[in-house]
């Protein structure tokens, strides 16, 4: 036999026994015994202690209790003193934006005023001549060269001497 015979004999023994179930030595579960749960969960009885307890647990005596500082500020009475809203957080407020130079202003109006002006148009149904498309995508394309040749190479001026975390 070539090799090719042999190669397809093999394909042909898999694809006959495609739907045959594996050989196990339980057929009918798939994984270990040991992993077997019983049918009913198995029942813990607690029995009561012999020994009285410390003191009386009745929901009464629980007021009792509360006599030291952490129940008195977890109790929850509603009166307002002291209280803070933990619950809440406010965020401090954002930093003022920065202030920019004109290029850096120009360059952005381009590169947002440019597509803005093209959507419009085209939603609008507007005619647009030769000299306005050109306009609008060199607007596009200028203000986002100028941004990225503004950007600079390196760290920013007061960076600091180690550019680390502030921790």
């Amino acid at each position: 036999m070539t090799p090719q015979s042999d190669e397809d004999e093999v394909w042909r023994q898999i694809v006959a026994s495609f739907n045959d179930t594996a050989e196990r030595d339980s057929a009918d579960q798939p994984w270990p015994d040991s992993e077997n749960l019983p049918a009913e969960p198995t029942r813990r009885v607690v029995k009561p202690s012999e020994e009285e307890p410390a003191h009386d647990v009745s929901p009464g005596s629980l007021d009792s209790l509360d006599d030291g500082p952490l129940l008195d500020r977890d109790r929850g009475d509603g009166d307002g003193e002291g209280e803070e809203d933990e619950g809440h957080f406010e965020p401090p407020p954002p930093p003022p934006l920065p202030k920019l130079d004109l290029p850096t202003k120009l360059a952005w109006v381009a590169l947002f005023g440019g597509p803005a002006y093209l959507l419009v148009a085209a939603m609008a149904s507007w005619h647009m001549e030769g000299w306005a498309l050109f306009t609008a995508v060199a607007a596009f394309i200028g203000g986002f060269v100028a941004l990225v040749v503004r950007m600079g190479d390196g760290p920013p001026n007061d960076s600091g001497w180690d550019d680390g975390a502030v921790l």
